[in-house]
């Protein structure tokens, strides 16, 4: 090697480690470290998976989203490669739903959807909402999507055995074939939905297709199960209607005690006894709700709070509502039930009457979370008339016995002064 040469890589020598060194430690700037530092985000856009009972409430969380992006479109799509126009969902032009109580009882998605803190919930999911639903922004770029299915179970059924093993792992598994396999995947066992009086247990069956064979985009890698309802299972399959069949849903009854309540503050007793309460007085730390509805229409109420993942029961007033009681199919030759809880653990009237107005208390995980006050009004119009009411004439009644009895008072006053005033004349 010539001298100059030797020196000249004497000279760069140092560079060179210096650069090596640097390429080593290099970090990542802080706003791109905290995007995939939460979850691990894909190189090209792949489809998540999420299979889901109808009537939850389902949230989507926009993940991979860069911080430097304030707001979120949410986009959907039927199927990825059907003729459907995309949808776009915003809460920028007037569709932002805050409140789950202003959700119409059947509705289409712009109606029962919101988008809080860039995440998706869908209120009331039902089997016509599954397909493909991206997040991304307003430039066209996308961050997440999700590979939507929503299952409908048409009748609970109810168990008296615990013999069946819990847990996660699919219970039952059709006979093998040669392309793919269709089993169904049980969730736990929820804990028991009220304490004190017996309760239900619930959990819920989705059906599943195992396959080699599935979408390489919508399966992450060595995966291979996805819900009967996702577009990662191939058309020629034939499950397209097992989506809609192929949930389940089990109850089973169940009692426990309610742990001890933790003793009030001295503070709050030395108040109770200077107003002039006994302890056993105390009101109890639920919240009161208050809810009008017209009758002879659909209400469905909510628990405040519920997730699908929760167990949630229903009492009015004292007196339990139970799944066993009012599920329609039970007795095929009985009508459906006017007074039902759904998949999604609300409390649908169908239709409401006014003698469903009183008070409603709703479980959590075994605790009494909230005390729901319903008044059902009649509303009137639409050809309808005070006299077509059910409570008419018994209106009619007390307001006319309550007339002849003011009527009886006034006269008995008046012959009565009368008296008085001919026994002074007399008198004088």
């Amino acid at each position: 090697m010539p001298p100059s040469c030797s020196h000249l890589l004497l000279l760069f020598l140092p560079l060179l480690l210096l650069l090596c060194c640097e390429v080593w430690s290099y970090e990542a700037p802080e706003d791109k470290e905290d995007v995939f530092a939460r979850r691990a985000c894909p190189a090209f856009l792949s489809f998540t998976n999420a299979a889901f009972l109808a009537g939850v409430t389902v949230e989507l969380p926009c993940y991979c989203k860069p911080q430097q992006v304030h707001s979120v479109v949410w986009f959907y799509k039927k199927h990825l490669d059907g003729p459907e126009e995309t949808r776009v969902l915003t809460d920028h032009h007037g569709n932002k739903l805050l409140d789950a109580s202003r959700v119409p009882h059947s509705g289409d998605l712009r109606s029962r959807f919101s988008i809080r803190l860039f995440s998706l919930l869908i209120f009331r999911a039902a089997p016509d909402d599954s397909g493909v639903y991206l997040c991304g922004s307003a430039h066209k770029d996308f961050f997440y999507a999700y590979d939507l299915d929503i299952q409908e179970a048409r009748t609970p059924r109810f168990t008296l055995s615990r013999r069946r093993k819990e847990g996660k792992a699919a219970d039952r598994l059709d006979a093998p074939r040669p392309l793919y396999r269709v089993f169904t995947g049980y969730q736990r066992w929820s804990v028991c939905d009220r304490c004190g009086p017996p309760g239900e247990q619930v959990r819920a069956g989705l059906c599943y297709v195992h396959s080699r064979f599935l979408h390489v985009r919508y399966r992450r890698a060595n995966q291979t199960a996805a819900s009967c309802g996702s577009g990662a299972v191939p058309r020629a399959f034939g499950l397209s209607g097992q989506s809609g069949g192929g949930a389940k849903m089990e109850v089973r009854g169940c009692q426990v005690t309610c742990p001890p309540q933790a003793p009030p503050s001295s503070k709050l007793v030395a108040l109770m006894a200077f107003l002039g309460y006994s302890s056993s007085s105390q009101p109890a730390e639920v919240p009161v709700f208050y809810l009008n509805h017209p009758a002879e229409r659909v209400l469905t109420v909510g628990c405040p709070g519920s997730r699908p993942n929760l167990a949630v029961a229903w009492d009015r007033g004292s007196t339990p509502i139970y799944r066993s009681e009012h599920t329609a199919g039970r007795n095929l030759s009985a009508a459906p039930p006017r007074l039902r809880i759904d998949t999604g653990h609300h409390l649908v009237f169908t239709p409401a009457k006014t003698q469903d107005s009183g008070v409603y208390y709703c479980w959590l995980q075994g605790r009494r979370a909230a005390e729901i006050r319903l008044l059902v009004y009649v509303h009137l119009g639409r050809g309808q008339s005070v006299t077509s009411h059910p409570d008419f004439p018994l209106a009619l009644k007390t307001v006319l016995t309550s007339y002849a009895a003011m009527t009886t008072v006034f006269t008995l006053l008046v012959i009565g002064r009368a008296g008085v005033r001919l026994y002074r004349d007399t008198g004088l």
